[in-house]
């Protein structure tokens, strides 16, 4: 792996990332923008793979700046992720053009604080396939719609903003790949999950979802994932079938094989 510093100066402590949206889009970041860090993965409410005590009460992910420095902990995903655009400035975390860089800014804002509904209704589960009458609220099939279009409306906005610089556009939501893409991920997991509806969606949108499925960095993401799920101490039986009581639902989970299909 190319890496963006001479040593690892970073060690990121997170829950298993195939539960994980907060963490899943940190590690995503490092990974898409090679840059070294350790990754230490715990288990949720589990004492056989608990976080230590310092990190407890405390939420993951939780990035530790220097071996040295114990002190030195950056918490939440947003600050995690804008310091480490700051440290690394020539690997454009954000987008270089300043218009579509506060456009980014914003779509991520939206998505780290908003749609409450679609993530309380619907637990983060890489795996997880459920199928049949899958419950949608007024309130979610609202938050749906907005993320559809937010995500029409951000590949409309970049599509015309790069052809106005004359520059190219490798398909993500803002042109390359950025902080934004990483925030949306998890959400993707759960459209894909639990078959949430597309209505509304742009061609461009579904070429988004397309480009991040099947990106080469992505797909070893997704091997990952796949690795923990083989470790017992990854499971976390909350957000497995969570509509256990409900017969009109069947769960199952997801393959490696499995290809998006728009």
């Amino acid at each position: 792996m190319a890496d963006s510093k001479s040593k690892t100066d970073y060690t990121l402590h997170v829950y298993f990332t195939r539960y994980s949206s907060w963490g899943s889009r940190v590690e995503l970041i490092l990974s898409y923008f090679h840059i070294p860090c350790d990754i230490k993965l715990y288990g949720m409410n589990n004492p056989a793979a608990a976080p230590p005590a310092r990190f407890a009460k405390g939420l993951l992910p939780a990035l530790q700046v220097g071996a040295e420095d114990e002190d030195f902990v950056i918490a939440d995903s947003l600050a995690i992720s804008e310091f480490l655009a700051e440290q690394h400035p020539e690997l454009h975390l954000w987008p270089k053009d300043l218009k579509l860089r506060a456009l980014a800014r914003t779509a991520v804002a939206q998505m780290h604080s908003g749609f409450s509904e679609i993530r309380n209704t619907y637990a983060t589960n890489f795996l997880g396939k459920y199928t049949g009458n899958i419950p949608l609220s007024e309130s979610v099939t609202m938050e749906i719609r907005g993320m559809v279009e937010l995500w029409s409306k951000a590949r409309a906005d970049t599509k015309k903003r790069l052809q106005e610089l004359g520059e190219e556009d490798e398909g993500f939501l803002f042109g390359g790949f950025t902080i934004a893409d990483a925030f949306f991920w998890p959400v993707l997991w759960r459209f894909r999950s639990y078959q949430l509806p597309l209505t509304g969606i742009s061609e461009d949108g579904l070429k988004w979802m397309a480009k991040m499925w099947n990106d080469p960095t992505i797909k070893l993401q997704i091997q990952e994932y796949f690795r923990q799920a083989r470790n017992p101490l990854s499971k976390i039986e909350k957000y497995e079938d969570i509509f256990r009581s409900n017969f009109d639902i069947e769960y199952g989970q997801f393959t490696e094989d499995w290809i998006f299909e728009s």
